[in-house]
């Protein structure tokens, strides 16, 4: 192989590395064994102040929720813990089958004809839905309400790039009325909002059929247990971040994005969709199917390019959903509800603080701050709290305070408390 390549030796490859970068002495300490590592290790981890052991109000995308114990059972069977995708349905119908079952869930939280067994995560789920809106109609054009979180438009702006996909921005209904033309493919909106609020589904509705457009909505799962789904507002492409399904933060990854829309764009839909069948002997049995679109049959052509899948994560969203059923499900979502609203009315209360945007919220709402939200977090965090995100770059002062079923209502007026003391 050197030879065919042109080189005598191996070092002859990292010639053009300065000879100062080739395997330099490093200034390391001497080996410690196992035993004072661990020790070691695990003073440096006390130094961390992790949500669960103190009080934590941070959320925008991802968010801490009780899971029951048997999903973490369920996913850690070595039947079940693997990446890779079940192609031979004779030895994977277990596999198969959680997927089919993620599907079906997913169709009646959305309130959507058909579901895929999951995206990487929620940010490039609703990327790739803008992108089979434009395969669906042809047209160029896709329309953003300016509401969606910041990182999920980085991630759109990086997918429309390089097919050269116009991309506008809508500040608000009104806007969104006077932008939309015959040029626009459909229109994104994120229900509830980056910033904690509901928008007005019926009416973005209303203006994106009347110019034939399409609709796509991401919209957190937990949410869509208490409130109206997408699908009831005729969305044509409903996607989510399933994190909150059972799903620890864990600094970001993995998650798993869901992605469902109407039975007659399935063929256009990106991601593995699981179908149900029978076999010679007329048993029930499940297979991956309309693989036609996907990236090991199709290539550069395909409509899907998930490989290594997120079966895995999907297993753990749908071991959650089951644990908890429809009833559950809606009580984890009342009870979000009611703890934020219970912090809103405590914290307005507050003199130098006010909630700047109206409306109906779930469990998020931002606040406006006396000083900087930087400065408050660090206050709170000297008084063992983990405080809000900061939006000072989108809205002054503001800070977004997430609230869930694991915050108690002690730790609410612990926060309230200590907000109350801030001079400014």
């Amino acid at each position: 192989m050197l030879k065919s390549i042109g080189v005598s030796s191996e070092k002859d490859l990292f010639k053009d590395i300065p000879s100062k970068f080739v395997d330099p002495e490093l200034n390391l300490p001497n080996p410690r064994s196992e035993l004072d590592l661990h020790s070691e290790l695990y003073r440096l981890s006390r130094m961390n102040k992790t949500p669960g052991e103190i009080p934590s109000f941070l959320g925008a995308g991802s968010y801490r929720h009780f899971t029951p114990s048997a999903v973490k059972q369920i996913v850690s069977r070595g039947e079940y813990m693997t990446a890779y995708t079940p192609y031979q349905p004779e030895v994977a119908q277990g596999t198969l089958q959680t997927g089919y079952e993620f599907q079906t869930m997913v169709c009646e939280l959305t309130g959507m004809e058909i579901a895929n067994s999951g995206m990487y995560e929620g940010a490039s789920a609703l990327a790739e839905a803008a992108l089979m809106s434009v395969r669906i109609n042809k047209r160029t054009e896709v329309i953003i309400l300016n509401s969606i979180s910041p990182l999920y438009i980085d991630v759109i702006k990086t997918f429309v790039e390089a097919p050269s996909i116009k991309l506008v921005t809508a500040n608000s209904i009104a806007d969104l009325e006077s932008k939309i033309s015959s040029e626009t493919s459909c229109v994104l909106v994120q229900n509830p909002n980056f910033f904690g609020f509901m928008e007005n589904l019926e009416s973005i509705s209303n203006i994106t059929k009347k110019h034939d457009s399409l609709m796509v909505v991401s919209s957190d799962p937990i949410s869509m247990a208490l409130f109206k789904p997408p699908g009831d507002y005729d969305a044509d492409i409903v996607v989510s971040e399933g994190q909150s399904l059972g799903i620890p933060p864990s600094f970001g990854g993995p998650y798993v994005g869901i992605f469902a829309c109407k039975k007659k764009y399935m063929r256009q839909m990106p991601g593995r969709i699981v179908g149900r069948t029978t076999d010679s002997n007329n048993r029930k049995g499940f297979v991956l199917t309309l693989q036609t679109r996907e990236q090991h049959i199709r290539r550069e052509k395909a409509t899907s390019n998930i490989c290594t899948s997120v079966a895995l994560i999907a297993l753990s969203a749908t071991a959650y959903l089951g644990a908890l059923g429809k009833n559950g499900i809606r009580h984890i979502a009342e009870l979000c509800y009611h703890k934020a609203h219970y912090a809103a009315s405590r914290i307005e209360s507050i003199p130098g603080f006010s909630i700047p945007l109206k409306g109906i919220f779930f469990n998020e709402f931002v606040i406006s701050c006396p000083i900087s939200p930087k400065k408050i977090n660090s206050i709170l965090l000297e008084n063992d709290i983990i405080g809000g995100y900061n939006v000072t770059d989108l809205i002054k002062n503001g800070m977004l305070l997430s609230f869930t079923e694991l915050n108690t209502k002690e730790e609410i007026d612990k926060l309230v408390k200590i907000l109350s003391k801030i001079k400014y």
